[in-house]
């Protein structure tokens, strides 16, 4: 997995560069720190601890499905859901996340969101050799 010393994991997948948490203080990193407004942004549904995960989205385009649907079991399979047949996942743009005063690292408000079931996925393995910012798809 690329991205080693960040807050996060990078995959590529048609094109869009996904970004997937490490934990709960990173999440709040990625989410708030790294994502623009109008990335989108993934977790599992229902409460379920996991990874934050954000597709850049710099050009603003329409996200093709096959994106949200393959970030979306990236965010699943970095759940406590991975186990799971499959697994609900909300996504909105990042600008409709907040964060509550006091609210514990990783934890967040959706302010409007749509959802997606998928099957928990792994990110494919990187190339042997392959530099922390050589793309893994």
């Amino acid at each position: 997995m690329a991205s080693k010393g960040r807050p996060y994991r990078r995959v590529l997948f048609e094109g869009f560069e996904i970004l997937i948490g490490r934990g709960a203080q990173e999440n709040d990193a990625l989410s708030f720190g790294v994502a623009a407004q109008s990335d989108a942004w993934l977790h599992v549904a229902g409460g379920t601890p996991g990874s934050h995960v954000v597709i850049r989205n710099p050009d603003k385009v329409s996200l093709p499905k096959a994106v949200v649907e393959r970030a979306a079991s990236y965010a699943a399979w970095f759940s406590k859901a991975r186990n799971a047949a499959s697994a609900e996942v909300h996504y909105c743009l990042v600008s409709d996340l907040r964060k509550a005063k006091g609210a514990p690292a990783g934890q967040v408000q959706l302010r409007r969101y749509k959802s997606v079931r998928v099957r928990p996925e792994p990110p494919p393995e990187p190339a042997a050799g392959a530099s922390d910012d050589e793309p893994e798809h």
